[in-house]
């Protein structure tokens, strides 16, 4: 299947490891034009290694954390420096904040923008120019969380509220070229992870999470959510905005 990617410019927000970094290396197999944003440096020039050694064109990065910078800014910054993206995926957020389901504005307020808002404030200086040229790929990395309700309340819930931007925003955006979309995974598995740390100190707790909720029977690797997003921002995703991709091992 040929996908279109080559040559286009895509930025990937969160890009230096797991789901991230799988994205990436995926977009350099296809021959994209990359740039990366992260927090940390060492991990993103092993990241840009190895996305050359896979013949990526072009693989810049940029040091910086989403929750202390000024997005809108920053976003602006992005297209001076390396001109107007054709595909964007935000890679952003996690369930590591507070877990209180009781707690005040200042926690949900940071679970939302950590989770949803602050990729929609860059997205309110990234889109503007897909319109323009009639063609562009918004792909936001949610989580089956915002699906099943389950887990951290903030989490879920600011993955929700996240979803339901791709649902409204996506269909303004499509009689326009450009496609928006979520992808939501499941339980992923990768090297520093949380289900990779009790894979090997707490088998048993793995065993009963995978039997009560993975159909599957196992976890999900990087490479499984990487290909459906290489999917939603190809030519073949065009009849999909809006779409909302669960990607989970059949969670239940």
């Amino acid at each position: 299947m040929e996908l279109k990617i080559k040559n286009k410019n895509v930025l990937i927000v969160g890009a230096s490891k797991g789901i991230g970094k799988g994205i990436a290396l995926a977009f350099a197999q296809e021959g994209a034009n990359i740039v990366a944003v992260a927090r940390t440096e060492e991990l993103m020039k092993e990241v840009k290694k190895e996305a050359l050694d896979l013949g990526c064109p072009s693989f810049n990065y940029v040091i910086e954390d989403i929750m202390t910078c000024d997005t809108k800014q920053f976003a602006q910054a992005l297209i001076d420096e390396y001109g107007v993206f054709d595909i964007v995926v935000h890679n952003v957020g996690g369930s590591l904040i507070s877990r209180n389901p009781l707690g005040g504005a200042e926690e949900w307020n940071y679970a939302l923008k950590f989770n949803a808002v602050a990729s929609i404030d860059m997205n309110s200086v990234l889109i503007p120019p897909m319109i323009e040229k009639g063609w562009g790929r918004v792909i936001q990395i949610s989580s089956i969380s915002a699906k099943m309700l389950r887990g951290n309340p903030l989490y879920a819930s600011a993955k929700a509220f996240l979803d339901a931007y791709v649902t409204t925003v996506g269909r303004s955006l499509a009689p326009r070229g450009v496609v928006m979309s979520s992808v939501q995974p499941g339980a992923v598995a990768f090297p520093g992870s949380y289900w990779d740390n009790y894979t090997r100190t707490d088998t048993a707790r793995c065993e009963d999470f995978l039997r009560h909720h993975q159909a599957i029977n196992r976890f999900g690797t990087p490479k499984e959510i990487a290909d459906v997003v290489l999917f939603m921002a190809s030519e073949q995703a065009s009849f999909m905005p809006s779409a909302i991709v669960p990607v989970d091992g059949a969670n239940m």
